[in-house]
């Protein structure tokens, strides 16, 4: 029987909070002890990938005691419901089912006699059809050529996740043969973004695809606007140029305007929709429906390991409760997400949104305050850009701030060259491995202003090389992480009402419904 409560009930979380100050990580990552701590801290992952946290602030009796909250906040437990069609979504009433769109195991979820898992499947089947076609030249413009770029448009998780996604496999399809269509994405409603785009490609050769569950989303259907008078102003038949991602009862479903439509449902949250049709047309699109394959296979292998009770056999649920100890037991405010690796230059953009819409709350389940602090504030860039800019603070600033590194052994272009006895790999790979002991030891100096304390935590996932295996299961890390520190939490981490209050007042601005400061600010911006 599951039991839902607040984390500051649970005895293991004042056995947990006992632990607090143990390890001194200056001490603990110093010498052999450290060279030890690299080689016993690591759990493989799915993907070719490992979870290492050397160089966090735990030890073995700090471990022990997030294995007994883990245990008694039931999490596996949890997890098991959410996938096998319970309504976790307490907010909206909701199931969650994202992890049936790339196989996850358990029986079928039947909702209104459908079985969601064939339902989302029969989706994919229909996106991997329509992206074989276009690749063929079957689908194609008015003059019967080949379309060259697939353009998205959508906002918020039908724009970050997918974004990341093709810019993480970019080069990577670029070198393997695997790039069918090269990708663009239109989100904001500032009419420079999609100015911007549509002034870069070839709309006669641009296949779009408009990404709106409700079909009533102010900033895509403003897009598709300008995307339309665009193609119209070039002599072109919109509806030849355009599909559509939606739920079966939207405006959008069955529309003329479109040559095809793919469906999804409110058990599929937008941040949790990346292995979904909103992910899948685009990046089928674009790499072809086997990479895609390929993806959703590295997550349903992450997903699989996130079943373990065993916190060192569940990275993505150890990962989460040393995320829990650190926010609440030892009080810091973020985490700083930092892949050293130029693909991924979106990847804590998408985190941003899947983490803070999730987890940015401040009542539990049951819409109770609760009297500790939950989800952290996530950011993050691409190293070594990163070092050259907010690492100060990092490294020397007042706060400390845990950092969560993800590197690569090889590179995706095959290309490199030898600078000064080391290539441009091996010179990344060197600064992130100085960066880790940099900031876990510190350095002592007579000068304060170059002293550094040291003591900041970090970990570090790891992989031969960024492939759609490890894409997929990088992202389903990350989106159970999320899962298992909402349950630690207890709070709804699939809604976001935290989005809707500006929706609605931007709504009064246009009608010309305000007064009081609402009316100057609207005056101020000339609306």
């Amino acid at each position: 029987m599951i039991s839902w409560k607040n984390l500051d009930t649970l005895a293991a979380y004042d056995k947990l909070a006992a632990t607090k100050g143990r390890v001194k990580l200056n001490e603990a990552m110093s010498g052999e002890n450290g060279a030890r701590r690299v080689a016993e801290y690591s759990v493989p992952m799915a993907g070719g990938l490992a979870y290492n946290f050397a160089a966090k602030a735990v030890d073995d009796e700090v471990l022990s005691a997030l294995q007994a909250l883990a245990d008694e906040a039931q999490l596996t437990d949890k997890y098991a419901a959410l996938y096998n069609g319970e309504v976790i979504n307490t907010g909206e009433k909701r199931r969650v089912l994202h992890q049936l769109t790339r196989g996850q195991q358990g029986g079928a979820v039947v909702v209104d006699g459908v079985d969601k898992r064939q339902f989302y499947a029969a989706q994919q089947k229909k996106a991997a059809e329509f992206a074989a076609k276009v690749h063929a030249g079957e689908i194609a413009n008015a003059a019967g050529e080949k379309f060259t770029t697939v353009v998205q448009i959508g906002i918020g998780g039908s724009d970050l996740g997918p974004r990341a996604m093709y810019l993480a496999l970019e080069q990577w399809a670029r070198q393997t043969g695997n790039l069918k269509l090269e990708a663009r994405f239109i989100s904001n409603v500032d009419p420079d973004d999609a100015a911007s785009v549509l002034k870069s490609i070839d709309v006669a050769h641009s296949l779009f695809v408009l990404v709106s569950k409700s079909g009533t989303t102010l900033e895509t259907l403003t897009n598709e606007s300008f995307v339309k008078d665009a193609l119209k102003n070039a002599g072109l038949d919109a509806s030849k140029h355009m599909v559509a991602v939606t739920s079966e009862t939207s405006p959008l479903a069955k529309s003329s305007d479109y040559l095809a439509a793919f469906f999804m449902d409110d058990f599929i949250g937008g941040r949790y929709s990346s292995t979904s049709c909103v992910g899948g047309v685009v990046l089928s699109l674009a790499f072809g429906p086997e990479v895609f394959a390929r993806f959703l296979d590295g997550a349903a292998q992450a997903d699989a390991t996130a079943k373990e009770k065993d916190i060192h056999r569940n990275p993505a649920m150890l990962d989460a409760l040393i995320g829990v100890y650190e926010r609440n037991v030892l009080g810091y405010p973020a985490t700083a997400v930092l892949p050293y690796s130029q693909a991924l230059s979106r990847f804590p953009a998408h985190l941003q949104q899947l983490d803070m819409e999730s987890n940015g709350k401040s009542v539990n389940r049951f819409g109770e305050p609760v009297d500790y602090v939950t989800g952290p504030i996530i950011f993050g860039e691409p190293g070594t850009n990163g070092q050259h800019s907010f690492y100060q603070l990092l490294h020397q600033g007042t706060d400390i701030i845990p950092l969560q590194f993800v590197g690569f052994r090889k590179n995706q272009a095959g290309m490199d060259v030898d600078i000064q006895g080391s290539t441009s790999q091996q010179k990344l790979c060197a600064n992130v491995a100085a960066q880790i002991m940099a900031f876990a030891c510190g350095k002592d100096d007579e000068n304060p202003n170059k002293a550094f304390a040291g003591g900041r935590p970090s970990s570090i996932i790891i992989g031969e090389q960024l492939t759609p295996e490890a894409l997929g299961a990088l992202l389903s890390h990350f989106e159970n992480k999320v899962m298992f520190q909402g349950f630690v939490w207890n709070v709804n981490s699939f809604d976001q009402e935290g989005v809707q209050l500006g929706k609605v007042l931007a709504k009064r601005v246009l009608a010309h419904d305000t007064d009081g400061a609402l009316k100057a600010y609207s005056d101020l911006l000339d609306i």
